[in-house]
Order: structure tokens, then sequence, then C-alpha cells
């Protein structure tokens, strides 16, 4: 036996040594260009082989020595569906930062946690979806209508601000372009017009929506992601657009996309969108081997489903060439080796990211900082913050739900800390805790277990309730009063909360609101009877560390909206108008409760008048208040003659920290290219030239008086 086992060893060290020994194929020289390597490796695969390399997850082929490789990572708010990490807060907490470059950081931090589990998986030989290094993230679809389940995971309803905090995301996932390798990929999701209905979005065609509302609201965020940040891949979604399934919209894909903003990187399909191009869906393919085709022909190279695997005999039939399916695989081969997948982990600076990053300190005082930032003081009738002396009755659904305040597509952290955990840590004995319902349905008894004694000795009441990401998310089993498949039929508080915080408020106790959502929440009966309210979005792992610091003012509150807060649903128009007439802060007629970009601080500010001159706006801001505090300077336009377009869009921000008493002079870059809209003469979007009125302030309410500026 034990010569066996010589004789065996020795045979394997030769093998090992002539593998060495042995001349590398072009596609294996990591001195050659990625796209000449790609070209090599296509040379030699078979169709078969070609096919296999086209789906989200492709085999190993081990007579070329090409490894198993996985596509679909996620990694909205942290690494997701991969154990153990740090969770950020939800992206619209990232949003209402108004921080770019704080969610850049953010980004670099899930990128450094994405490349150390990536390295572990690969080392124990567990590479699959989920640990991969294409993360499918952002979102930046435009969060239309608050009713919209997945509208939790985007930046908001403004097509700038989206914009800013994508980019801000591509860099800090795929890392500097100087570097040879990328670091990870990034993915713009889903293009291009998509923000609901969950129920029918495998069925639904839009077809409603004027030229102008596709160019200056869906697809400007995506223009500045595949232009500016140069994001590696973008995936088409699953609905139809003007009668084509956006998977295979040659207006979308081969005309915007690829030819007027020459993409040169990677589409990819949504899960199962392919598919939906099937009789009983789209119904826009006959077969399989169409679907297929008509997806590859497209320009979608990537299917996150099964019916590439028809590739084949969709070329044997002559629905395709082969021709057609080398020009989507050489993007895709090139891809991998840009991730290093073809090259020894030696040469890969990114893989030599330590594992001890994984849910590091540093990493969860970055979701500390991201959640403080992002809390939003809606409404403050001067009592906050509180005394720590203060006796605390504290009442609702997610006072205590650590889950909730995960988000979706989420990873799982080492400690979540919950409102009651931070308020117990504070207040000791102090404090009184009870659930007394749950979101949607009330609890046992008729005091749903509240001991009304305690609450009547306490000072103050803090509520803390709103939704839950099961109750809002995608395309859920989910039908409850006011909720149905994961999107909303209803933006009001439940009805079980929005009693108890009533007979709270007639026991007459002051109370203070933390709506916990994804989304806005009409708030106008709660915000007649609540001393104040805070939005806390799902905050993270510690996210209700950073609610209790602002309401006992350790953190001055600097959040802004970066949606709008309607107050009832009579606001809003049919879910499934895409039309933006009457939507957002950008075309709504309305009074809404909370406008966008509002957002309390316990100091005061004045923002000036805007001062254009050489692509920058000045802008004088004062802290006139007793306390440090940060506001976040924002810059809106309008085209003067104008009459159909928006009544202001964002067009720039800053956010400024002041100490008491100080000034500063904010100067703000603003190209012309900022002043780009929709020209219904050429029916494009271009520079205007013309009179144009900008206002700077607080909220896209709170404003200057216009300035008139020429743009010549």
């Amino acid at each position: 036996m034990k010569r066996t086992i010589i004789t065996m060893w020795m045979a394997g060290a030769t093998l090992l040594s002539s593998a060495q020994d042995a001349p590398l194929m072009p596609y294996q020289n990591p001195s050659l260009s990625f796209e000449e390597r790609a070209d090599d490796l296509l040379s030699r695969l078979t169709l078969e082989e070609k096919a296999s390399l086209m789906r989200d997850s492709s085999p190993a082929i081990p007579r070329l020595g090409i490894p198993e490789w996985h596509w679909w990572s996620e990694a909205l708010h942290g690494v997701g569906r991969n154990g153990t990490a740090t969770v950020f807060p939800i992206t619209m907490q990232m949003s209402s930062t108004f921080d770019d470059a704080l969610v850049e950081r953010i980004f670099t931090a899930v990128s450094d946690e994405g490349r150390a589990k990536n390295s572990i998986a690969k080392r124990a030989g567990r590479l699959d979806n989920n640990r991969c290094m294409s993360f499918w993230t952002p979102n930046i679809n435009i969060f239309r209508d608050p009713r919209w389940g997945r509208g939790q995971e985007t930046y908001g309803e403004d097509p700038y601000l989206t914009g800013r905090m994508g980019v801000a995301v591509v860099k800090g996932l795929q890392g500097p372009d100087s570097t040879r390798y990328r670091k990870a990929y990034a993915c713009a999701k889903h293009f291009a017009v998509h923000s609901g209905p969950e129920w029918n979005r495998h069925t639904f065609n839009v077809n409603n929506i004027s030229e102008r509302d596709l160019r200056e609201t869906y697809l400007p965020a995506f223009r500045e992601l595949v232009q500016e940040a140069d994001v590696r891949e973008v995936m088409c979604a699953y609905q139809r657009y003007n009668d084509h399934p956006c998977c295979g919209s040659n207006e979308l894909i081969g005309q915007i996309l690829r030819g007027e903003w020459g993409y040169r990187w990677l589409v990819v399909s949504d899960c199962g969108a392919v598919s939906d191009f099937l009789p009983g869906r789209h119904g826009t393919s006959d077969d399989p081997q169409a679907a297929a085709a008509d997806a590859v022909l497209t320009g979608t190279d990537l299917e996150c489903g099964v019916e590439y695997r028809h590739i084949p005999a969709a070329v044997e039939r002559g629905d395709l060439s082969e021709a057609d399916v080398d020009r989507s695989l050489r993007r895709l081969l090139i891809g991998r080796m840009e991730l290093g997948d073809f090259d020894p982990d030696s040469i890969v600076p990114w893989t030599s990211i330590p594992p001890t990053v994984v849910a590091s300190f540093p990493h969860r005082m970055l979701a500390l900082e991201a959640a403080r930032k992002g809390t939003v003081l809606l409404q403050n009738n001067g009592i906050l913050p509180l005394d720590r002396g203060t006796k605390v009755a504290l009442i609702g659904p997610s006072a205590a739900d650590s889950v909730a305040m995960w988000g979706n597509y989420n990873g799982f952290p080492v400690h979540t800390v919950t409102l009651s955990e931070a308020l117990a840590n504070r207040l000791g004995s102090n404090l009184y805790y009870a659930r007394g319902v749950d979101y949607v349905k009330p609890l046992e008894g008729e005091s749903g277990n509240i001991d009304m004694e305690r609450v009547m000795d306490a000072d103050v009441v803090i509520f803390s309730g709103g939704i839950t990401p099961a109750l809002e998310g995608e395309e859920m089993p989910v039908d409850l009063p006011g909720f149905y498949r994961g999107d909303r039929q209803s933006i009001e508080l439940p009805d079980v909360q929005r009693k108890l915080i009533r007979r709270l408020h007639d026991m007459g106790k002051k109370v203070v609101m933390v709506n916990n959502s994804g989304s806005a929440v009409a708030l106008a009966p709660e915000s007649e009877i609540c001393d104040a309210i805070i939005q806390g979005w799902y905050g993270g792992e510690l996210g209700g560390e950073a609610v209790a610091e602002i309401i006992f003012g350790e953190v001055n509150p600097s959040g802004k909206l970066p949606v709008t807060f309607y107050r009832s649903d009579a606001d809003l128009p049919d879910f499934e108008d895409y039309s933006m007439r009457g939507r957002t802060y950008r075309y709504f007629q309305g009074d809404a409760l909370y406008p966008f970009g509002h957002g309390l601080s316990y100091t005061t500010f004045a923002v000036g008048k805007p001062v254009y001159k050489d692509g920058k706006v000045t802008v004088e801001v004062a802290n006139t208040g007793s306390r440090a505090g940060d506001e976040v300077v924002q810059i809106y336009i309008r085209r003067v003659d104008d009459i159909a377009g928006p009544q202001k869009s964002l067009r720039a921000f800053r956010r400024v920290s002041l100490l008491p008493g100080e000034k500063k002079r904010v100067v703000i870059d603003m190209p012309r290219e900022s002043f780009t809209c929709w020209d219904e003469a050429t029916r494009s979007m271009r520079v205007v030239h013309g009179s144009y009125l900008m206002m700077a302030g607080s909220s896209s309410a709170d404003i200057s008086a216009p300035v008139a500026v020429k743009i010549k």
C-alpha cells in the first residue's frame, strides 16, 4: 500500500509539472489584452459550450481549464444573502443623507466585504450565486409612486439625486478605473421604465408615457451610470415598453443604450424575464428558441433563467447566427477576465483583502454614520430633544423588531440595536415597553397587553411603528388590508396603529412617533396629534441607536426626504399610469404633508439667494441657531417658457457643517450641462438656450425667491 501511494504521488507530480511547463494558450496569458484573450477563447469553444457560458450560473469546461462561474450576487445595502455582513441602512435612507461621498465610502466597504467573502468561498470550493463578484445593484428606478413595494430599494423620486447616488454606488463597488482588474461589477437596474405594480410585472405593458417622461425622468440616472461611472452591467426589466419586453426592446437596448450612449459592456436579463417572452405572459415569442434568439439579437448578453439553453437549437433553425452568439459571449468573457477569473490570485490585488473586514468595527461605524445622517426629523413641536431623566413609555410593533430593520436583499449582522435596546441602555428603569399592536392586526386583549398605569406614569410616549419589509417588497404572497403582492394599496398608516396613537394622545400624553418604512406613509392625522415625528426608515443594524441619539440630542438630525410625503391616497394618480403628470415634487400640484428635500434640525439655518457665474453656483449659508448642525443646500431650476415642464428640478446639492452663528460661502459646480432638459422643438434632451429661474433652499418647498439665469 505504501508503494502504491508513492507511485500515485509521483504520477500526480509529473502531471502537475507537465501542466506548469506547458506553454500558455493565448487566453491564459495575462500579458495580452482582455480583448485578445477573449477572441482566442471564443475560437476554441463549441456552440453548446458558448450557450452554457451565457447563463447566470455556468458550468466548468475542464478541457479548456475554464472554472465554474456565477454572475448573481446581491449588495443592495451590504453584501446580501451570504451570511454575516455589515447591514447598512436601506438605500432610501442612504439617499436621505444627500451625501454621495458617504455612499461611495459605504459601497467601498461593501465591495471589500464581498471580495473577502469571495476569497473564502473559493478556498472552500463553495462558489455559487451570492458568493461571486458581480453584484446586481444599484436599483436606480424612479420611485414615482409610493405604493410600489420595491421603492425602498431605490434612491427616491428625483432623477438627479438618483443619478448622483447611483454613480457613487458604482464607483465604490467597481473600484478605481486606474486598475487593470475591476474590484467587482455593479449593475444598473431595472432598465428602463419599471416601478410596479409587482403583481402584474410579467405581463404589464408600459405604453402610456410620453417621450419627454422617458427621456427626462426614467432614463437620466441610467445615462449617468453608463457615461460617468462606466457601469459594467445593465439589467433589463420584466415588463414590456411600447409592446416589446424590455429585454427584447431594440429601442431601449439597441438604439438608446448601445447606440446613443455608446454602452459596450454587459446586458443581463432579470431572472426569468426571457421566459416572460413566451405565450401566457408577454406572448411576443412563439417558443423558447425564438425567445432566446430575440433576446440575444437585441443585445441581452446574459440570461438569468433557462431559455438560453435553447441557443444551439435557435442557431440550427436559423433564428440567429453563431456570430450573434459570439458578440454577446465576447463581452461576458472580457467581464470574467476583468474580474480576475482566468488569472492567479497573486496578480489580482483585490484577492488580498482579509476576511477581518467583514462586519468589522469600522464598517459598523460607517453604518451608524449613514443611519444618523439619513434619519429625518419630519416634525418637532419643541418636545425634542428629550432629557435623559425623562420617563418614557415605548409602544409599537417596530420598537423591538430587529428583522424589519434589515430591509430586503439583506445580509445578517453580528448584532442589531433596536430602538428598545438603545433606549433601555439610556433610561434603565425609566423605560416601559409594550408592543401594543401588530403592524396590521390588533394583539390579544383590549389593551394589547399594555399596562396603562405605566403609560400614565410616563412623561412621554414614543410610538414606534409604520410598516415592514414583510409587507412591502418584491412580488410577495401578501394579501392584507392595504397590502397586496408586495405593493401597498393604501399609503395610510395601518388603522390599528392609527387608533392606538389616537388613544395614547387622548390619554393626555405627549407622543413622539418614529415611523419605520421604506417609502412615504400618509401621516396627516398623526401630524395633528403627535408632538414630533421621526422618519427612521429601515435603519440597518444600528438604526435604533441612531434614532435614540437623535431623540436625546446626542446627534443633531440632518436627513432630508428623497421622496414626497403625500397627505392621503387621494393625492395619488392611477398606480399603472406611468405618466409623470401629478407625480413627485416636480409635477404634483397639491399641498404635500412633508415635501421632497424636507428635514428639520435642532438648530436653524438661513440659505441665501444663489449667484450663478461661469458654471458655478454660490450660496451663502448661516447657522442662525445655538447648536452645531448640518444643512443640505439644494439648488433647483425651472425653464421659464417651458409651460409643460416640471415646476422645478433639483440640479445640485451640498451638505454643509456649520457651528452656531457660523456663515459659509458655498460654491457648487454646476456646468452648462446641468441645464439639460427636454426640447420639444427638436424632441431631444439638450441644453436649451433661454431664461431659467434658479432657487436655493433647504427643501423643494423652502426655497429662496427665484433668480433669473440666462443660458446661451
